[in-house]
């Protein structure tokens, strides 16, 4: 039975997160303020890795979880320079 399920959440989780990824993109084309826009680039990378998780899951390939986790480490040290900007208008003090 949970094979049975993990082989349709495996087949069906990278078109949903495809759309998931098409919202945010729109969040982060249309805006309306800055911060918006922060928050749908941290939404895009968090889901570009769990993209790679479950094409990791489906090969059985530990490459791609090694590129999940490259994503996150640089997707949060962009996220938070760029909410740092947004607050004090420089980057490095």
């Amino acid at each position: 039975m949970s094979a049975v399920v993990l082989g349709w959440a495996v087949f069906l989780a990278p078109f949903l997160l495809v759309a998931a990824m098409g919202c945010a993109t729109f969040r982060l084309l249309r805006g309306p303020r800055a911060q918006d826009r922060v928050l749908a680039l941290d939404t895009l990378y968090v889901i570009a890795a769990m993209l790679l998780l479950v094409f990791g899951i489906r090969t059985g390939s530990s490459l791609y979880f090694e590129a999940a986790l490259l994503i996150t480490l640089i997707g949060f040290v962009a996220t938070a320079a760029l909410s740092k900007f947004l607050m004090r208008g420089e980057v490095i003090e």
